[in-house]
């Protein structure tokens, strides 16, 4: 996920961010309840813009492995100058797709042929979704003059969590917000009975901001009530730091994955990585604190393996803005590093990084990706921006490798571009380009193939299930 504008004037590629990206949403005129269904000319559930094999533009490359199989381009009313694609989710046949101008939902149901149920314009930088039962949640990392969907000017006085019923997809209802420090640029849910508890990560602090201000070395915990998700609230601000993270250019955590069946979290935070124990989710406790001053500067998200014995830790070098995947930069930063997690502690094994150089105006880092439900393997599906997707095999956590790949040519146009998130979900490989829209990809080899037996009813990448082959 992009770097906010709370921390881009304290990194040194500061120079190279794009100041407009704060205004995520701009051109997006939301209805006065926040919600659109679908695109205006068509009918309610119905979209002229459905997946069609071959979509794409530009110069396509991918592996003898990896299939096109549909691309979705961004519509009306989510298709503006700063309408970015960012984060997935899923439940059942429907796909949910975040971008900087509000959400879509996707029917899936024929991977090939996906379509448009409704969109939703609710502008917000960076709007990150995931989904729970009849719930869903956005993350809004950018001060808005208020908690509703059309409260995009004005006083800059609110950010945090929009939550929405989702119970009827062709239209989505706003509900509630919810204020949390220095808002959310990315959350992760805890399910826990009937109480939903979300783990918002943001950068800060910023002392110009009244939303944001210092020192900013904690976590917020937002308990949801499932039956009456209206009275959300923040109900903790654990400190989750036992190191002072005044050495780094920012504090807080950028993205946290939990593992609620393991009773662990890994935090990936501004200077460094966090093992957790979220036995008590109101509660976490630190386990370990790592870091990694040579190679990594921006640790930016987690994955565990099936069996929470391996974690893998992404940095993104320079914020998603600039190009490291080059022969200039070393192939240990902007990376992925793999640590085993040996009698409780963490132990780094090795690094990997995409193999194809990109040019210099493809920004291009290790960036969110997931588990490909391989039993007995540990191997994901991760995007690199404008590198594309890899699909790489990390089982021998000393020697990882990529196994299959699929990246467009560098964006025409000016900004950035590329894959926000590749997440394989029940035989398909989801894409979200930030230009291009949605693309589902299909891997064919055979040690992926038994992948495709794995059926999920719902996944958020942030809160990691077993599998079972």
């Amino acid at each position: 996920m992009l770097i906010s504008a709370k921390v881009r004037g304290a990194m040194v590629c500061a120079a190279l961010m794009l100041a407009s990206a704060c205004a995520g949403g701009q051109g997006v005129t939301p209805a006065p309840d926040g919600v659109t269904s679908a695109p205006a000319e068509q009918p309610s559930g119905t979209s002229s813009a459905s997946g069609t094999a071959g979509g794409d533009t530009g110069d396509v490359k991918m592996s003898d492995n990896v299939k096109h199989v549909a691309n979705v381009p961004l519509s009306a009313p989510l298709d503006g100058p700063q309408d970015w694609n960012s984060d997935l989710a899923f439940q059942g046949d429907y796909a949910f797709v975040g971008n900087f101008g509000g959400f879509s939902i996707f029917d899936i149901s024929e991977p090939a042929k996906p379509k448009i149920v409704s969109q939703v314009a609710c502008p917000a930088q960076q709007n990150d979704v995931s989904v729970y039962g009849d719930l869903l949640i956005l993350s809004i990392d950018e001060p808005q003059s208020g908690e509703e969907c059309g409260a995009t000017g004005g006083e800059r006085k609110w950010e945090g969590l929009r939550i929405f019923d989702i119970s009827d997809k062709k239209s989505p209802k706003y509900v509630s917000a919810v204020a949390t420090d220095c808002g959310s640029h990315t959350h992760t849910m805890v399910p826990d009975g009937e109480k939903l508890y979300v783990y918002v990560s943001s950068p800060g602090p910023d002392p110009g901001s009244e939303t944001c201000p210092p020192p900013h070395e904690i976590i917020s915990i937002v308990e949801i009530p499932t039956k009456d998700p209206k009275s959300a609230k923040v109900v903790a601000t654990p400190d989750i730091f036992p190191e002072s993270q005044k050495d780094s250019f920012a504090a807080g955590c950028h993205d946290i994955t939990a593992y609620p069946e393991k009773k662990l979290a890994a935090a990936a935070c501004f200077g460094d990585g966090v093992l957790l124990d979220i036995s008590d989710p109101v509660n976490p406790k630190v386990l370990q604190q790592i870091r990694d001053k040579e190679n990594f500067q921006i640790w930016h998200s987690a994955t565990f393996n099936n069996d929470a014995t391996k974690v893998v830790f992404g940095d993104e070098l320079g914020g998603g803005m600039m190009a490291t995947c080059d022969g200039r930069t070393p192939r240990t930063k902007g990376a992925d590093a793999v640590y085993d997690l040996v009698d409780g502690k963490l132990e780094r094994r090795g690094y990997f990084k995409i193999p194809r150089d990109q040019e210099e105006r493809e920004n291009c880092v290790a960036h969110n990706g997931s588990l490909i439900p391989v039993p007995g393997k540990d191997i994901m599906v991760q995007a690199w921006y404008q590198g594309g997707l890899s699909i790489w095999d990390f089982t021998d956590s000393g020697a990882p490798k990529e196994i299959g790949y699929f990246e467009r040519g560098p964006f025409s146009g000016e900004g950035i571009g590329g894959s926000w998130s590749a997440y394989y979900y029940n035989g398909y490989i989801y894409s979200s380009d930030i230009r291009m829209g949605l693309d589902v990809i299909e891997i064919n080899d055979p040690l992926t193939d038994p992948a495709k037996s794995v059926k999920m009813d719902d996944f958020n990448v942030q809160t990691q299930k077993s599998y079972q082959g």
